[in-house]
């Protein structure tokens, strides 16, 4: 089976940007609980939820900052890709039926290991940011 490796180092250029959106479902939220054993009230119980100063269930932070994997993985650089370091700030949670928009940006070129550093950011469907972060990353080698 063939395969259709990302862009290169030498292909990457400064402000290159890509991006994936979802919408987050209540499907969603229980099955990345199940997955990832965190079954936080704030994300399962709406009764005590609204306790609480998001007044509403909200999304785990983990689930809304994984949306970067498809498009580091699968956009840019693509296929082949190594996440070497992420790194992520809250800034607004995620709450049931928002649509997030991950977004990932090329920043910088690492020329000694040929590594990438990118610009990610994530946004709701109103245009407000919810997360901010960095991510380096070993774009795929060519010609292997």
């Amino acid at each position: 089976m063939d395969f259709e490796l990302g862009k290169g180092y030498n292909e990457l250029t400064i402000g290159e940007t890509a991006s994936f959106s979802k919408t987050i479902t209540e499907t969603d939220i229980c099955l990345f609980a199940g997955i990832s054993g965190d079954f936080n009230p704030l994300h399962m119980n709406e009764v005590y939820a609204k306790q609480t100063s998001f007044k509403a269930r909200i999304a785990h932070g983990a689930l809304t900052q994984g949306l970067i994997a498809p498009v580091l993985g699968m956009k840019l650089p693509g296929l082949g890709t190594v996440v070497v370091e992420i790194s992520c700030r809250f800034k607004a949670p995620t709450f049931f039926n928002d649509t997030i928009t991950a977004t990932a940006t090329v920043a910088e070129k690492m020329e000694e290991k040929r590594r990438i550093g990118m610009d990610l950011k994530w946004t709701n469907q109103h245009g407000a940011t919810v997360a901010e972060g960095k991510a380096v990353v070993l774009p795929p080698e060519k010609g292997l």
